[in-house]
């Protein structure tokens, strides 16, 4: 420098290099008149006028020089000096006092040195006015030791922020100067930092990372620490301990991610071991006391126990990230580690001994939902017993989600503590069949491992001798053992386990269920089986396996047991069915269960006639079927056990009611022979006990039978026997003997409308009887007039006609008397009739039966009612005349049904003739 400078003119060139950045030249000023550029003068013109564009790496060395006062020689350097050589003196000292150079002093920072007040608003400075955050570690990190709060101020506000903007997130950064976010609450900052953290994806893996290098050095400020249990507000309760405002937010961030990014909770738990895990980018390490770091380690723990209540989610996946974090929070506190997940579903450990009972009050419930990080909360206090039972929650929830049962650890929680024994039960009894519908049935290994895995959910692992005298603490505590065994047994028998099923509950020497609830619960799956088959042969399906469920266990329910006779004799009945087209319902096939619930099973048999056509012809195995029916104890629901005597009874009644519907199908579809032959074959000969109940079919269908008249449509008979070729003859003499089968079994109330329709029968045949007389009359009578034989040799001829005429004589006259033997009675006479035929009620009819070989066959034809069947009516031998003899036969015939039927009426209508109930009397001949 050739001239000399005034100290005025000397700051303001200083002040012209500061601007133009020529560091240099201000390098060498300071170094030739340091006595007028002292330290703090240079600091505060670069402060106010160096450009905050400029590379921090450009003056960083002259920083150094000044703080020093060590500059290097600059003797050889030239300085220009034009800017301020032509101005006045007064003119230079107004404008030094117009600098208005900006101060370093700071009311918060009293006692720093000037180097570092500079260093600390430069930052700021080149923040705010260039935005150039990325320059500010060029700047500082020379300065690392010079300062505590240049350090802090680059570790946990510039480098967090550098990383979060620049870094990390550069597509989204914090809005944010430097200044302004480190004056933020600390939660806010928390939040700001955190706010991309885990959103995507792809991301998640990224957790530890951001938390290790955006939260760890933003925590490294000691400021944001308090000190010795100093209370403050925190999000944990009144009674948390607020060591750290944003280190509360923390811990709160995490567990309201776990309620709605559990992924992200669980990757953070799993990457990070909190504070102390910090990426400080070597600049620095944190510096916790032991109370702490005792204190950061049991938060961090408590948090995350209480997001493994937090987790919303039901999934595999999702209980296996919260089995996770129990595990990482027993780690923190130095608790015994936890076996790997697939380790505890393979062993289930006994963890009940170490649940102490303060756990386990239902009061306690609310803890899964509130003040989850308060120091009080004894769920998620991380010590033994807390960590404990969630490790037993999260197991039980783990297999119930599994086999296809979801449910989160808070709802396991609930099971466990409200001890609610419904919900309990509804729980295992979903497990249960959801373990059934979705594992391989055929492994029995897998069986075997479920039915631990149920007991081990009602009492978690405890001994049964030390749970003798107390409630066991599991999610089904509240159920008996012997119940869910029950309900195992129903699952085995259900998936066709059988052999298994027998090993466990029959064969086994402990017995695990009683032999009469053993018995029941047999009996009770194969009805289930029963209930849900929809085909009704035995040989598929739902029967099947009722079949062989009952089967099953040979010593518990034998062949001969009562059980077994009325399940075998319910699928016999169900079989037969399948054989026949049944609809109950329209669009609706037959299903088994329907004939199991059906209030009146015998009906069922009535659809079946009615929807296939000539099924009445299978008499015999409808009969059947109502047979197994009742010895299956469908029609009587009120016993479970019948008598000898009741079963016989009901069979019979069934019978009887079975033989009607046949008869009246029979009739319906016109098959007058079948119907016929049913009532004098079957129903005459039916006899039903006192116990069996009123009948009121037999008599009823007797009756129609003895009403229905021939038609076009009717079938004919395909032989007639000794009948009448005479088929409307033949059909009233029918008609007439179901009649009297009706009058026979019918009883009194009912016996005059059987009496008007066999009266009417009665008329009918007598004058079909006269109308055939006068036929064959008249034939006889053409026949005579159309073979006069000539006068013939040996003068036969003459008698001849006398003694046609003589026959023909006899032959009206023998017609004249079976017309008025055939002539039908009043009902005064039949009633004196029946007074005096009182004694031959229905024994006479048997009797007459089988003495004068009275009866039809199979097919309809009749035999011989007269044992002497050689004599006409007047008894003279019938050479002659073979019809009269008929006619004769057929009247003793109508008579001694008469006198057999009427009988029974002595007592039903006697009165009408004021006769006695057994009036004696001989019977018609």
């Amino acid at each position: 420098m050739a001239v000399s400078l005034s100290p005025a003119k000397l700051v303001l060139l200083a002040v012209h290099l500061a601007v133009k950045a020529d560091i240099d030249s201000l390098t060498a000023l300071a170094a030739r008149h340091d006595a007028v550029l002292r330290k703090e003068l240079v600091l505060r013109i670069l402060l106010t006028y160096l450009p905050e564009t400029i590379q921090s790496s450009n003056y960083v060395g002259f920083l150094e020089q000044v703080e020093s006062g060590n500059f290097p020689d600059t003797t050889t350097q030239t300085i220009d000096c034009a800017p301020v050589e032509g101005l006045a003196e007064e003119d230079a000292t107004k404008k030094v006092r117009k600098l208005r150079l900006l101060p370093l002093q700071d009311p918060e920072r009293p006692e720093d040195d000037p180097l570092t007040l500079f260093l600390l608003k430069r930052s700021y400075k080149v923040d705010e006015e260039a935005g150039l955050l990325d320059e500010l570690p060029s700047l500082l990190l020379p300065f690392l030791d010079h300062s505590p709060y240049v350090r802090n101020l680059l570790i946990s506000t510039i480098l967090p922020l550098l990383r979060r903007n620049c870094e990390y997130y550069p597509q989204d950064p914090i809005p944010y100067t430097l200044s302004a976010f480190e004056k933020l609450p600390g939660p806010v900052a928390v939040n700001l930092l955190l706010s991309q953290t885990g959103i995507r994806p792809e991301d998640l893996q990224l957790a530890g990372r951001d938390f290790r290098g955006l939260i760890g050095p933003w925590l490294y400020d000691e400021k944001k620490w308090a000190h010795a249990k100093q209370k403050n507000a925190s999000p944990g309760g009144d009674d948390a301990e607020g060591i750290c405002p944003g280190w509360d937010g923390v811990l709160q961030l995490i567990t309201s991610q776990a309620s709605k990014n559990w992924k992200l909770a669980v990757n953070v738990f799993e990457q990070w071991d909190g504070p102390p895990d910090a990426d400080l980018s070597g600049w620095g390490v944190l510096r916790l006391s032991d109370e702490q770091k005792e204190l950061v380690s049991r938060t961090y723990a408590q948090a995350a126990l209480a997001s493994a209540y937090l987790i919303p989610e039901a999934s595999s996946e999702a209980l296996e990230g919260a089995y996770s974090i129990v595990s990482k929070a027993a780690k923190l506190c130095d608790l015994e580690p936890l076996a790997p997940l697939p380790s505890a579903r393979a062993l289930l450990p006994p963890l009940a001994e170490q649940i102490t009972q303060d756990i386990l009050p239902a009061k306690n419930a609310t803890y899964m939902r509130n003040d989850l990080l308060s120091k009080s909360n004894p769920l998620t206090s991380p010590t033994n017993a807390p960590t404990t039972f969630l490790q037993a929650l999260t197991l039980s929830a783990h297999i119930l989600t599994t086999a296809g049962c979801a449910c989160t650890v808070r709802k396991a929680g609930e099971l466990a503590l409200l001890q609610d024994e419904r919900e309990q039960k509804a729980q295992a009894i979903k497990l249960i069949h959801a373990m059934g519908s979705n594992g391989p049935n055929t492994d029995d290994k897998y069986w075997i491992r479920a039915r631990h895995e149920i007991l081990w959910l009602r009492d978690w692992g405890a001994e049964e001798a030390a749970w003798a005298e107390t409630v066991p603490n599991g999610i089904f505590s509240q159920l008996k053992r012997e119940f869910l065994e029950v309900e195992i047994l129903k699952a085995l028998l259900s998936n066709t386990k059988y052999t298994l099923a027998r090993s466990l509950y029959e064969d086994s020497p402990d017995r695990p269920i009683g032999l009469e609830l053993l018995k029941d619960t047999i009996q009770a799956t194969a009805m289930s089986a029963y209930d849900n088959a929809s085909n009704p042969n035995r040989t598929r399906g739902g029967l099947k396996k009722c079949d062989e469920i009952i089967k099953s266990f040979p010593k518990t329910i034998e062949k001969s047991d009562p059980v077994a006779k009325r399940i075998e004799a319910l699928l016999q009945a169900t079989h037969a069915l399948s054989e026949f087209r049944l609809v109950l319902k329209q669009g609706e096939p037959f299903t088994p269960i329907v004939l199991r619930v059906h209030t009146d099973p015998i009906s069922i048999i009535e659809k079946i006639l009615e929807q296939n056509p000539k099924s009445y012809t299978r008499i015999h195995d409808l009969l059947d079927l109502g047979a197994r029916m009742v010895q299956a104890g469908l029609t009587a629901r009120d016993k479970s056990v019948l008598s000898n005597e009741e079963e016989a009874a009901l069979r019979a009644k069934a019978e009887r009611r079975i033989t009607a519907m046949c008869i009246d199908a029979a009739l319906t579809e016109d098959d007058y022979e079948t119907a016929y032959s049913y009532v004098v074959n079957r129903l005459s000969a039916l006899k039903s006990p006192p116990s069996a109940g009123q009948d009121d079919y037999s008599w009823k269908a007797a009756l129609q039978a003895g009403k229905y008249r021939r038609t076009s449509r009717t079938v004919r008979p395909t032989h007639l026997g000794n009948s009448s070729a005479n088929a409307d003859i033949r059909h009233l003499e029918q008609r007439i003997e179901c009649l009297a089968t009706a009058l026979r079994i019918a009883p009194p109330p009912t016996l005059q409308e059987i009496l008007n329709a066999y009266r009417r029968a009665e008329e009918e045949l007598d004058a079909a009887l006269k109308a055939e007389a006068e036929q064959e009359d008249d034939w006889d009578a053409r026949g005579d007039t159309m073979h006069v034989m000539p006068t013939m040799p040996g003068g036969f001829n003459t008698t001849a006609p006398a003694t046609k005429q003589s026959a023909k004589a006899a032959s009206s006259s023998s017609r004249r008397q079976q017309a008025e033997e055939a002539a039908p009675m009043s009902l005064f006479d039949l009633s004196r009739a029946s007074v005096l035929s009182a004694q031959k009620n229905l024994s006479a009819l048997s009797g007459l039966q089988r003495s004068a070989g009275f009866g039809l066959g199979a097919g309809g034809g009749r035999k011989s009612m007269d044992s002497t069947t050689g004599h006409s009516a007047t008894g003279s031998v019938s050479g002659g005349d073979d019809n009269v003899e008929d006619a004769h036969k057929r009247t003793r015939k109508r008579d001694q049904l008469k006198n057999a039927a009427m009988g029974t009426l002595v007592s039903g209508v006697g009165w009408l003739v004021g006769a006695p109930a057994s009036a004696p009397g001989p019977g018609r001949e």
